[in-house]
Order: structure tokens, then sequence, then C-alpha cells
């Protein structure tokens, strides 16, 4: 049986997604998305955990969330993880990416005047930032 690799997330862009082409003309889009879990603790108090995840879309689909997505916009990501590593000043690092391949937005539709004035994303960015100087884009 062959094996299966399927993510499908909810949450809210934590910046304007960056839209780049490749020198063959196909279009890449990343972004962070923030997702959170609430819980009850051992001591019994409500806790919330925030999670950032490394987005990249490709061709028509990246064209689309450049053009429709912004910070702070909840969306449904379906895809997969991909694993990588690259070498940066002689250090080796390693990613973990969820390669879209469907996006769904929620809130209002695109189109009723609401790009750029989307409410502050409710997450704010984790310590110290998305490790942006560590993604070779």
């Amino acid at each position: 049986m062959a094996g299966m690799n399927k993510v499908i997330l909810v949450g809210n862009l934590g910046a304007d997604p960056e839209v780049r082409y490749t020198a063959g003309g196909t279009a890449v889009c990343k972004f962070s998305l923030a997702t959170s879990r609430r819980f009850t603790g051992k001591d019994g108090q409500k806790q919330e955990k925030t999670e950032w995840h490394r987005i990249v879309t490709w061709s028509k689909l990246a064209e689309i969330c450049g053009q429709y997505l912004s910070k702070g916009k909840q969306v449904v990501i379906e895809g997969r993880i991909e694993y990588g590593s690259y070498e940066k000043d002689g250090v080796k690092h390693y990613t973990t990416d969820i390669v879209a391949e469907n996006m769904t937005m929620l809130g209002s539709p695109p189109g009723q005047g609401n790009r750029g004035q989307e409410p502050e994303s409710p997450f704010g960015p984790p310590e110290g930032g998305m490790p942006e100087d560590d993604i070779p884009f």
C-alpha cells in the first residue's frame, strides 16, 4: 500500500504573501500561516498554543494567493508536507514547508472592497519572528 502525505490547515496569514517567478516563468508564492490550539493544562488552566507554518504555492494558485491574500486573512490550506535542506555560509539548514494544492478563503468574498482592510492578525509574530533569513527565497 502506498503512503499518504496530506495536510489540512485553517489559520491566518502572518504577513502579506510574497510572489516571485522562476527563471522559466513559473509563479511561486510563499507566506506564513498561524494556527492555534486551545487546551486545558495539567493545572486546569485554559491555554493556547500557536504554531507557524511555511506555505508554498505554485503556478496559478500562487498568482491567486498573491492577488487575493493579505496579512490577517483566514484561509483553509490543503496540501502536503515537504522537507528540504540547503547550505548557507557553510551551515546546513533544514526546512519544513507545506506545499499547498488547494486554498479556500474564509470570511468576506473577494471583490467586496475588503483587501487591505482586513483586521490585524490575532496572532503576533512568534518570539524573534519567523526565521525569514533561513528561507532560500
